[in-house]
């Protein structure tokens, strides 16, 4: 006869295994209500001129400070518990906060981040000071950035900066399209040293030759019509 304690047991470990879930699903959707909020500000980037961003940027780094309180909420419950069972749950949340990060010091906030003030963006572990976490950890299983998460958030700022590219041109931005080119072309050739092992991440780094396409042809639309500045062609 079958030990009915047996099962009373696995059940024990389902209510828990449940419960795990439920924290950290809560700590996510408010991280997520967040994130949103972010990216609603940030947007606001494609209908503002360049030299009124200033507004813009503090209030988005004041959405990402709020975010990062969630991610050490975050931290703070999943470091219990295995990672890699449970980074499904907000490895989406975590990659579209890092993507903001990285727009938002691209278009020149989060100056006091950077390794120097010339910098386009941040580099991963730059990110992980920032947010407080560790990062592409290896013999530890604790919560951290992993190395795939990163490089999505980089491949999903390339492609908001495409969209800025066209966007800038009609608030009659032309300089921005060239920035923008320059340093995308430089960011994919950085992508193409990587020999990339995962699927999805390999699939989408090769969209972002489209994006360089995408604004190489706004760059030169504008260089025929005489509208890029001197000395500034891609």
């Amino acid at each position: 006869m079958i030990d009915r304690a047996i099962f009373e047991s696995l059940q024990a470990k389902i209510d828990e295994e449940a419960a795990v879930r439920d924290e950290l699903h809560e700590i996510v959707q408010t991280l997520g209500r967040k994130g949103r909020s972010t990216q609603a500000t940030l947007s606001r980037a494609h209908s503002t001129p360049a030299e009124h961003l200033k507004s813009v940027l503090e209030d988005a780094t004041k959405e990402i400070l709020a975010q990062k309180e969630e991610v050490s909420r975050l931290k703070s419950v999943a470091d219990k518990h295995p990672f890699y069972k449970y980074n499904g749950l907000w490895s989406r949340e975590l990659q579209n906060l890092v993507s903001s990060i990285e727009l938002c010091a691209w278009l020149g906030g989060l100056q006091e981040y950077k390794s120097s003030s010339s910098a386009s963006f941040l580099t991963m572990e730059e990110v992980g000071k920032f947010l407080d976490i560790p990062v592409n950890l290896k013999e530890e299983d604790a919560f951290h950035l992993t190395l795939e998460e990163y490089l999505l958030a980089l491949i999903s700022m390339v492609e908001e900066l495409a969209r800025l590219a066209v966007n800038s041109v009609t608030l009659g931005d032309f300089e921005r399209p060239t920035q923008i080119s320059n340093f995308i072309k430089e960011l994919f050739s950085g992508f193409q040293l990587l020999n990339l092992k995962n699927d999805i991440l390999r699939k989408r780094s090769d969209g972002i030759k489209y994006s360089v396409k995408k604004v190489e042809d706004v760059v030169y639309d504008l260089s025929l019509r005489n509208l890029i500045p001197k000395g500034k062609s891609a």
